[in-house]
């Protein structure tokens, strides 16, 4: 059965194709509650839900487990390097993964065998960014008077 185009499919889908990398379905809803819209969180899930179908987005799991999704820019079955940390996505071929995809379900009697591969990590900014010094405080640079000056504070607690 055919989806009937709505005003609010559209600013989903319009939402979906501005946001940068994956997206859930709460962040996109609270996206669009930011810029007015009176869209249920409902409406954005089963939307999301019929783009992934229809191939318009892309769906998949983070390592949370949770759902997410980005605007499709591609046609057909594709994998994806996803960034951890700012959601950068990057599509990529697989033609190795394919062919031991194929392999693997036909030693064991498999056939008609579908996969989904998607690697995650830190994206070369992100990695960059976690290996930057930490910056030098204006108590740090104050010298030894700044030093004493702290010394009674309590210490910040770092993780």
């Amino acid at each position: 059965m055919a989806q009937r185009n709505t005003w609010q499919r559209d600013r989903v889908r319009e939402a979906l194709g501005d946001a940068a990398g994956f997206v859930s379905a709460q962040d996109l809803h609270a996206t669009l509650r930011q810029g007015g819209s009176g869209i249920g969180l409902a409406t954005v899930y089963r939307t999301l839900a019929t783009l992934a179908a229809s191939g318009e987005a892309d769906q998949l799991q983070s390592p949370e487990g949770e759902a997410i999704y980005r605007a499709c820019s591609s046609t057909g079955h594709h994998h994806h390097l996803i960034c951890r940390s700012c959601g950068r996505a990057v599509e990529i071929e697989a033609r190795e993964v394919e062919a031991w995809a194929q392999r693997t379900a036909a030693a064991h009697g498999f056939t008609q065998a579908e996969h989904v591969v998607d690697i995650f990590g830190l994206c070369e900014t992100c990695t960059a960014a976690q290996a930057a010094p930490a910056p030098v405080t204006a108590t740090a640079a104050a010298g030894p008077q700044g030093a004493a000056a702290t010394a009674a504070a309590p210490a910040e607690i770092r993780d």
